[in-house]
């Protein structure tokens, strides 16, 4: 088997080349150590196997970010068989930087020519056969987007390999001064044999003139070798500084530069206008991020994904809504009353049936989401909030951290945490991983949704957008607070590279959505449902006295003896129509069970603990069954819903009569708007689910921030609640 690595700058369609090839037949993981995700998948082509790796996206082999470190470990510790380098056709010298690189490191590489479409509508002509004369590897041209070139592409690869390869004997020339310090380091690594068990001499040179720190890290093992060329890296930046006034570093990528804009001569023609002809990507974005209109139409946007999401999903999670229900039926009739039927319904069905109620919503949620990013809008957000952002101390990098932590509602505050790596700036990074849990990550997205069915149904989208805008209104605020108790140190430069607007294929659209839902509905089938019923158990024991259960027979007993045996009989039969005396019989019995339900909940340990913090928190709005689920929550955001439908649920013994949680907000909890707005203000400052805070001590090398998210917060949060309570009650 044959193994293929797929790498690519951001944004030049390496995904979706990905899909074509292996569909959504793939494994998703993480590299070992790190949180940097990796896919990997395993096709037949023409009767040979091969194992397709999709290495993550980055710019060059330069150790400057965690993904770049992950993408030039692999291809040097895997050792692929091909790497396939995809390169956007319509910004050919970009792309081809890392490409230039692969080639320095001795990898076999074929090159994908993607977006061919876009270079043609840019009146952009490339001579490939030429281009893959100068370079020395195949080239085919393919348009990942419409699935153009994928066969031919995997012709190429199975043609490749058969190839029996030559050395590339790749160079280039640095000018005399790199040239030179080369041709002395070079040998120097040869004759000691310094790390050539994993790298070509000459590139272990090249990575020590510049000043590459993971290479330096490995060398720094042979102490001697490493000082002589240390000092002769030294001794060359010395010159140049004094001579030119820049780095080996810099001097090295501006020959690169160099060497792709002549390879480029001959190759590529630009049949652009004397008139400085703007592209249609130039023309939208002098209105999608104009100073006034830009912010406008994103929030008109915002407002629109919420329009859909609600509107789309609102059959489906009705419809999943009567399935529990009907699941709850089958089993109250088939199951004897005990503890199985009720873990059964109370834990499980009324407790993880509650979060997976909401998939459709974060399925059609993500669905949107998926347009703006495959789009290409997503990039221009970041953008526009770049400006908004510096005045609370943060920078434009902080605001693709916010967005993935869940800024357009869905998102996941563990990687937003892992996305402030980005950030050069210490004080702007700690204080983005600091605030990015603010945002209405997927799993505050099924609490909201309660509420808003609850309290808001007729207005849901208009409450969405401003829970959104709440959100990071907060979370900028308090990063404008902390910022104030940090050294400040300055600012550091932001730059984002805004890809051309592309046509989003609903096959790109439905795999990023659906990947999303499932990893949601994966947690809601193991982490919740494990939660849900260690819930369950804590709401259930300890059982009542035996002299407390008497009471309640005794009340039974009392309510038979005024009733005929006609009466209990017909009562207990499975008769739809029956009399009214009858009707007030059974109802008379289940507010006696009801009763005792409830009163077994409040003796049960989770009972005790919700009713220990109830005398504070009630100034919040906050019973104790709304406790159980607020101190649930710490462990994961989804339990608190499905705390809240076993809390509710266990206090009441007709399933037939059950109604659904949001309306049991309303009929049984006797929550009004004033516990609803507590409860949303409640749910966006609070402490993080406890994943995040493991992100949080890991990111910020420290448990003192990460003790802070969940204290601090946890307190800031209390404090606005009950302010926001008591001013509407």
């Amino acid at each position: 088997m044959h193994t293929i690595a797929i790498a690519g700058n951001p944004n030049c369609g390496k995904t979706s080349l990905f899909n074509n090839i292996t569909g959504a037949n793939y494994h998703v993981a993480n590299y070992p150590g790190v949180t940097v995700e990796k896919k990997e998948s395993k096709i037949t082509h023409k009767g040979q196997e091969y194992n397709i790796v999709d290495l993550p996206g980055t710019y060059s082999l330069s150790p400057y970010s965690l993904e770049e470190v992950v993408a030039r470990d692999y291809v040097v510790g895997e050792k692929p068989d091909v790497v396939v380098d995809v390169l956007d056709a319509s910004n050919l010298e970009r792309n081809l930087y890392m490409f230039v690189q692969f080639m320095e490191l001795d990898v076999p590489v074929v090159m994908a020519l993607n977006m061919m479409d876009v270079a043609k509508k840019r009146n952009i002509s490339i001579d490939v056969k030429s281009l893959s004369q100068k370079l020395g590897v195949p080239i085919i041209e393919t348009v990942a987007r419409d699935n153009q070139g994928t066969s031919l592409l995997l012709d190429g690869i199975a043609d490749f390999l058969a190839t029996k390869r030559k050395d590339n004997n790749f160079r280039i020339s640095y000018g005399q001064d790199i040239d030179t310090a080369l041709d002395e380091m070079t040998p120097l690594v040869e004759k000691t044999n310094f790390l050539t068990d994993k790298y070509p001499a000459r590139w272990v040179a090249l990575k020590y003139l510049e000043n590459d720190e993971q290479v330096h890290a490995q060398g720094a093992l042979d102490v001697s070798t490493h000082k002589k060329l240390l000092d002769i890296t030294d001794k060359l930046n010395k010159h140049l500084k004094s001579t030119l006034k820049i780095t080996a570093e810099n001097l090295i990528a501006d020959y690169r530069y160099g060497f792709i804009n002549s390879i480029l001569k001959g190759v590529v023609f630009s049949e652009e206008s004397s008139t400085n002809r703007l592209f249609w990507s130039d023309k939208i974005d002098m209105v999608l991020t104009h100073r006034l209109i830009g912010p406008l139409l994103m929030i008109a946007f915002l407002y629109g994904i919420y329009e859909f999401t609600f509107w789309a999903s609102e059959y489906p999670v009705a419809w999943l809504d009567i399935v529990f229900q009907w699941l709850s039926g089958v089993i109250d009739v088939n199951l004897k009353d005990g503890l199985l039927k009720s873990l059964m319904i109370s834990g499980i069905i009324d407790g993880v049936g509650g979060v997976l109620g909401f998939a459709p919503l974060i399925l059609f949620m993500f669905f949107a989401i998926a347009i703006m990013e495959d789009s290409g809008y997503m990039a221009r957000t970041a953008y526009m909030l770049d400006r908004v952002f510096r005045i609370f101390g943060l920078q434009g990098n902080s605001v693709v951290a916010y967005i993935v932590s869940g800024g357009i509602a869905g998102g996941c505050a563990v990687p937003g945490v892992m996305a402030a790596r980005t950030i050069k700036g210490e004080k702007e990074r700690l204080i983005t991983i600091l605030t990015a849990p603010f945002m209405p990550c997927g799993a505050k997205l099924p609490i909201y949704a309660l509420i808003i069915a609850a309290f808001f149904d007729n207005n849901r989208s208009t409450i969405m957008l401003a829970i959104t805008l709440i959100s990071w209104l907060l979370a900028l605020t308090v990063a404008r607070v902390l910022g104030s108790f940090i050294i400040k140190e300055e600012s550091s430069a932001f730059v984002m590279e805004l890809p051309p607007y592309r046509m989003p294929t609903l096959k790109g659209l439905t795999i990023h959505a659906w990947e999303r839902c499932w990893m949601y509905v994966r947690k809601a089938g193991t982490v919740i449902l494990a939660i849900s019923i260690l819930l369950w158990v804590l709401m259930t024991f300890p059982a009542l006295h035996d002299d407390d259960l008497k009471v309640f027979e005794n009340k039974l007993t009392q309510v038979e003896s005024k009733y005929s045996k006609v009466v209990i009989l017909e009562a207990n039969s499975d008769k739809e129509v029956v009399s009214e005396e009858t009707i007030k019989f059974r109802k008379e019995i289940n507010e006696i069970d009801n009763e005792r339900a409830a009163a077994g909940l409040k003796h049960s340990v989770a009972g005790r603990v919700g009713q220990f913090f109830e005398p504070v928190s009630k100034y919040a709005g906050f019973d104790w069954k709304t406790n159980i689920a607020l101190i649930g929550g710490i462990a994961a955001k989804e339990v608190v819903v499905s705390s809240l439908g076993t809390a509710y649920s266990m206090g009441e013994v007709d399933v037939e009569e059950s109604s659904s949680l949001s309306e049991s907000l309303v009929t049984k909890s006797g929550w009004t708007l004033a516990n609803a707005f507590s409860m949303i203000i409640f749910i966006l400052l609070y402490s993080p689910c406890f994943v995040t805070v493991v992100a949080i001590a890991k990111e910020t090398g420290s448990w003192k921030w990460a003790g802070f998210t969940i204290v601090g917060y946890t307190l800031i949060a209390f404090i606005a609640s009950v302010a926001v309570y008591q001013l509407m009650i």
